[in-house]
């Protein structure tokens, strides 16, 4: 699954319900959005800002994790858009690891992105992601040294490199270290570069996609959305896919 100035755009899995989940992955889909990232709601996750944060606590009330897998079947139904899961490693231990990824592949997902696996402890589940057709993505740090940056290469579809120290959520305007940590990661790494935390503006998309990144994960904006207008946020969803990927040129 390659990306070439991608908008990615993140939700939360059954926020506010699995049905509405699907609903509003495939009104960004059908605006503009490249590929699709869907998080796994998690009771403990330690990357992610107020937003994001605010939209797990909610969905864990009524949530099972087979919820994911329906949703990800519903969609691919719809659409051919990338897929890519988002998770915490504890939910995919606790099915077991071969029986995760499985379900996943079944469901249409196209790659797996788990926030708190580091690439050099991942060795089992890389092998069975491999085995069964999904795709790895890996995390990329501004500090992270070049040898890291190298076997993450390797194993990566694409890599996701977080633009700041700190957790996801909006800010006001992207880092100096974003720019400088993007054009060190392009300078080391064969695979595409995507770029999150923290870009939560069209000016930001259109910074970095001038800077040379591949494409750009967008987040706390879209879920501050589905946080705000919950089942009626469809429209304000399709109007902020389309004005992000307008600023992509």
């Amino acid at each position: 699954m390659m990306i070439d100035k991608s908008l990615i755009v993140f939700f939360t899995a059954s926020h506010p319900s699995p049905e509405k989940t699907v609903e509003f992955m495939l009104t960004s889909a059908n605006s503009g959005a490249d590929v699709i990232e869907l998080g796994i709601p998690f009771s403990d996750p330690v990357a992610d800002g107020k937003t994001i944060q605010e939209s797990y606590v909610k969905a864990l009330r009524n949530f099972k994790l087979n919820q994911v897998f329906e949703i990800a079947r519903a969609f691919r139904k719809e659409s051919e858009t990338p897929l890519v899961l988002m998770s915490y490693y504890n939910p995919i231990f606790r099915r077991g690891v071969k029986a995760f990824v499985e379900e996943a592949y079944s469901s249409g997902v196209d790659a797996i992105l788990v926030v708190d696996l580091p690439h050099d402890e991942a060795g089992e589940f890389v092998d069975v992601c491999s085995n069964v057709g999904v795709k790895n993505v890996f995390l990329a740090a501004p500090n992270t040294p070049e040898d890291r940056l190298r076997a993450i290469d390797e194993l990566s579809a694409f890599i996701y490199l977080i633009s700041t120290y700190g957790v996801t959520g909006e800010r006001d305007r992207v880092s100096e270290l974003a720019f400088e940590a993007l054009k060190s990661v392009k300078g080391v790494c064969r695979k595409p570069v995507a770029v999150g935390f923290g870009v939560s503006k069209p000016q930001h998309v259109q910074q970095l996609i001038k800077a040379g990144a591949d494409g750009v994960v967008v987040g706390s904006a879209f879920v501050r959305l589905i946080n705000e207008k919950g089942e009626q946020a469809a429209e304000d969803i399709k109007a902020l896919t389309e004005r992000f990927k307008s600023y992509i040129i």
